[in-house]
């Protein structure tokens, strides 16, 4: 009985460290090889700013108009057509959140990333979730 018990705890241990191993995200890729993430997995780990383990960076694939009309504080602007010839300036060692108006074009932005090298967790609610869940907009 005890060592049941032992196997049944040591279980839901490696069952609790591989619902975390993806670290962020909902932990599925899809065939272009990002994650797809919820606006209130990407607010939290935003709101840990500095003191995240893990480093990341907003990036808003839209205009600069609609980006100065209104972004997620410390985003960095890279409208989806400059993706390609403005990687450089992203880090491979940081968690990518890309987003837009609506989740079309961070989609495609978020498959060019990906398939680069990038580590993207891709938000499909994008600005318009992020300013429904009533989160800080910067203009």
């Amino acid at each position: 009985m005890f060592i049941k018990k032992q196997m049944i705890a040591v279980f839901a241990v490696m069952l609790l460290f591989s619902t975390q191993a993806t670290a962020c995200g909902m932990g599925e890729v899809t065939a272009e090889g990002y994650e797809n993430a919820s606006i209130t997995h990407a607010y939290q780990h935003w709101s840990q700013g500095k003191h995240t383990q893990i480093p990341f960076a907003f990036v808003d694939v839209r205009t600069a108009k609609e980006y100065k009309a209104g972004h997620v504080p410390g985003a960095v602007n890279i409208p989806v057509s400059d993706i390609t010839m403005r990687m450089n300036e992203l880090s491979k060692n940081k968690q990518l959140y890309v987003y837009c108006e609506a989740g079309v074009r961070a989609a495609k932005a978020s498959a060019m990333l990906a398939k680069a090298g990038f580590h993207v967790e891709n938000l499909p609610e994008s600005m318009a979730g992020w300013r429904k869940a009533g989160y800080p907009v910067e203009k």
